[in-house]
């Protein structure tokens, strides 16, 4: 199976790439020829017009190779291959529509086998394959409607695209933009992805599914206000608050403030107070930021940073926030140095999670340190390396270490 869908993998991209080269030689040879000749009946016209929607369509998509180990949890590693391949309609009076597949195969040799192969990457049995988008676009002026399987990137729902497979949503979303300000409002009902779990499918985002409702601005401030149902779970309400300000074209910075409040539905376990802070100084290539987030301790409940990374802005590579809040305050910080010299970048982050005593007086104390290294060899190509260090205060027998390496081409 893992060879079948492999090959079937490779074919397609072959074809995706052929498509791409065959349209690009009929643009330039059959466009020249119709510039001369004007056809004036509207019933071919129109049949032209569709027709063009398919030949002005766009083949784009990344192909990943990525290996990943724990060595602290039996390690487990694996390498796997795969990405995503997607075409989309030009435009036909607004409307147009986009297809895309996401694709991930464990590479037999380079992996492990059994307990010993890590299940990240693809799925428990080493491979996946799905329609990660299949949507309807609709546009028109400053308003954007679109439905289906699609990827978005709000607070409480987004693609946390930093493993094989990123998330997508099955959505019916509506954009409005006016002024420097976008409007939005939608329905999730089901997600997919590496932080919904492989194995599981597409999930449902609450008993009847998300509604949604936001407002967001950039440009030089920064805020957002966003209320979501998730229903039969939780109603939350997010706002946050900021300023970006260059100095000049090497020194910049960067501050804002965040609060995230979430009420139980349905005796779901779900309810938070978190409010949070973040500042960053950009001078000449180097970076120094810090950030912070203080969670409420509500009794026997915990928060939910939402269906993806999340947004506080202490959130790392594997710890979040809400690993520990169930039934107690947390106090969590982090700090971070970064730097850029032309296409390198470096960066260092030192993470403290101090979750205070709970109702049975359990205390829960994690650190986290995540190293690093990108390099882009072109708009294209690029490489990059993570290593996770996590340390439990508490109880050492829960430390671990994680490290990832990743190749993305993307086309």
């Amino acid at each position: 199976m893992k060879v079948g869908g492999l090959a079937l993998l490779l074919c397609v991209t072959f074809v995706g790439l052929y498509a791409q080269e065959e349209q690009r030689v009929d643009d330039s040879v059959r466009q020249t020829i119709e510039s001369f000749v004007e056809i004036d009946e509207k019933e071919v016209s129109e049949v032209n017009k569709i027709k063009k929607m398919f030949k002005k369509g766009k083949a784009s998509g990344e192909l990943k190779v990525m290996y990943a180990s724990a060595p602290e949890v039996g390690e487990p590693y694996a390498t796997a291959i795969g990405g995503i391949l997607k075409y989309e309609l030009a435009s036909y009076y607004g409307l147009s529509a986009g297809v895309a597949a996401y694709v991930s195969y464990d590479i037999p040799f380079a992996s492990g086998d059994g307990v010993n192969r890590s299940v990240e990457l693809s799925s428990s049995e080493g491979d996946y394959a799905d329609l990660g988008e299949a949507y309807i676009n609709y546009r028109y002026e400053n308003f954007n409607f679109r439905a289906g399987r699609q990827v978005i990137d709000t607070p409480l729902a987004d693609s946390d695209n930093i493993r094989m497979i990123q998330n997508s949503f099955e959505a019916y979303i509506a954009t409005y933009e006016v002024a420097g300000f976008e409007f939005m409002a939608g329905n999730l009902q089901h997600w997919t992805g590496y932080d919904a779990d492989l194995d599981e499918g597409w999930s449902k985002t609450g008993k009847d599914g998300t509604n949604l409702v936001g407002v967001s601005y950039v440009d030089g401030l920064e805020f957002s206000a966003w209320y979501y149902n998730i229903t039969g779970f939780s109603n939350a309400a997010y706002f946050d608050l900021g300023f970006e300000y260059e100095v000049n074209d090497k020194i910049s910075l960067h501050t804002m403030v965040q609060y995230l409040y979430e009420s139980e539905l349905d005796k779901s376990g779900t309810e938070a107070s978190i409010y949070g802070f973040m500042a960053e100084a950009v001078a000449y290539g180097v970076g120094i930021n810090f950030a912070m987030n203080k969670s409420e301790k509500f009794d026997n409940k915990a928060s939910f940073s939402g269906f993806g990374g999340g947004a506080l802005f202490t959130n790392m590579d594997t710890m979040i926030i809400d690993e520990i809040t169930q039934d107690r305050e947390v106090l969590s910080y982090v700090t971070g140095f970064t730097y850029t010299y032309k296409a390198l970048s470096f960066l260092y982050a030192y993470g403290d999670f101090d979750g205070k005593e709970d109702s049975s007086g359990v205390k829960a104390h994690i650190r986290e340190q995540n190293i690093g290294l990108g390099y882009n060899f072109n708009d294209e190509l690029s490489f990059g390396a993570l290593y996770a260090i996590q340390d439990d205060l508490e109880d050492s027998a829960n430390d671990w270490n994680r490290m990832q390496v990743i190749v993305n081409y993307n086309f």
